[in-house]
């Protein structure tokens, strides 16, 4: 998934030897950014949710035209709850079990010949070869309806997280594409955000996951607290630094993805 928030994030470069009140630069992103693209081909009938706009995990952010899906599960429903043929063959068995079951009676008493007894069971059989015809219709028109039905739910899209819309690529009457690379809108999950630091090689260890921190964002100027949520294992040789993640809630959306911040540890180094 691309991230097109993330930003480069510079260490403090003057370290003392304990941290508990050293600031240190640190860059606030989404949780996860989203591209919402279409299964199917086919155009926009609407749109759910605008630029800037909060959407909640479910919610219709995109309803493509479904006319012709819609009238063939319609001609699919119907015949699924068509019972007509289903009665008329169970009917006709019905029949002709009571024909071979008097043939059999008449056939004991020498009033009808070994053929006419042959021809009720053949009759017999054939009604109970149509009538497992016609249920395995009736079965295949049940799953027709499954299946035009995922089509259809196909062509509505919703959202996967809760979050708000970054950006609208199409407008109603455009055609979307099932292309991977032509998204339809782009969703970003701002609760919880994401704070990202780069630390020293030397404060390794000292930082562990569930430690706490104040974050001050550039905008707006408050301190919120923030949870270590993972540490990265993997330095980086190259700069003698180490990544660390934090986790910062934002039920309101008052703090902005893509802010640069100030983070400064309650309990490092010591």
């Amino acid at each position: 998934m691309r991230r097109p928030l993330a930003v480069a994030i510079v260490a403090a470069l003057i370290l003392p030897a304990t941290v508990a009140a050293q600031e240190f630069d640190c860059i606030i992103e989404a949780r996860q950014t989203v591209d919402i693209r279409s299964p199917v081909e086919g155009l926009v009938e609407s749109l759910g949710a605008e630029r800037g706009q909060v959407v909640r995990k479910g919610q219709v952010v995109v309803q493509l035209e479904s006319g012709p899906e819609r009238a063939a599960l319609a001609i699919a429903k119907s015949k699924a709850e068509s019972t007509g043929p289903l009665r008329a063959a169970e009917a006709k068995l019905d029949l002709a079990v009571k024909k071979e079951t008097r043939a059999q009676e008449l056939a004991r008493q020498n009033f009808i010949s070994p053929n006419a007894l042959e021809e009720a069971r053949t009759e017999r059989s054939l009604a109970e070869s149509e009538l497992r015809v016609a249920r395995e219709n009736q079965k295949l028109a049940e799953l027709d309806v499954s299946r035009i039905s995922e089509l259809l739910n196909m062509r509505t899209i919703r959202s996967p997280i809760n979050g708000v819309v970054v950006d609208r690529f199409l407008k109603q009457g455009e055609f979307a594409t099932a292309n991977t690379k032509d998204p339809i809108m782009r969703l970003a999950e701002i609760d919880p955000l994401n704070v990202e630091v780069i630390l020293p090689a030397r404060l390794f260890g000292d930082v562990k996951r569930g430690d706490k921190a104040e974050v001050t964002p550039e905008t707006p100027k408050q301190t919120f607290t923030a949870v270590v949520s993972v540490v990265d294992q993997v330095m980086n040789a190259a700069s003698g630094t180490f990544g660390i993640r934090l986790e910062l809630r934002n039920p309101n959306q008052a703090i902005p993805a893509g802010a640069r911040c100030k983070v400064r540890f309650q309990k490092i180094g010591g």
